[in-house]
């Protein structure tokens, strides 16, 4: 499977871009997909995550309360809705899918999580 982030752009902060996370290939609907984000000189961070079936997610204590993730298995897409964005969450974000047994109270990191596509660039102006 391969997965396709888009949405992003230049954002003025306090603004509500939604992330979209398209797959194609194959379905991936049988498992867990993470977003990830990477800002100049940055390891990849992971951002939030979703199960298989959409009722269990994480949230890195940066976005918590800022972001939602949800996913549309019959349209093999994975959504990240912004809210609030600060200049400090600019980044790129990517989006992989994610190990067999995730696990919303572990800690992953980007090697974890795999079939990365290219990211989408959001850069939030102050």
């Amino acid at each position: 499977v391969q997965l396709q982030a888009s949405g992003g752009g230049l954002v003025q902060a306090g603004g509500s871009p939604r992330l979209s996370c398209a797959a194609s290939g194959r379905t991936f609907s049988d498992y867990a997909v993470g977003w990830f984000r990477q800002a100049p000189g940055k390891e990849r961070e992971y951002v939030s995550a979703i199960n298989w079936r959409g009722d269990s997610t994480f949230y890195a204590d940066s976005v918590k309360g800022r972001f939602t993730i949800s996913r549309d298995n019959a349209r093999n897409t994975v959504y990240l809705q912004m809210n609030s964005l600060k200049p400090e969450d600019t980044a790129v974000y990517y989006c992989g899918v994610g190990p067999s047994l995730w696990s919303r109270n572990y800690r992953y990191s980007a090697t974890d999580f795999g079939s990365w596509g290219q990211g989408t660039q959001v850069t939030v102006s102050s």
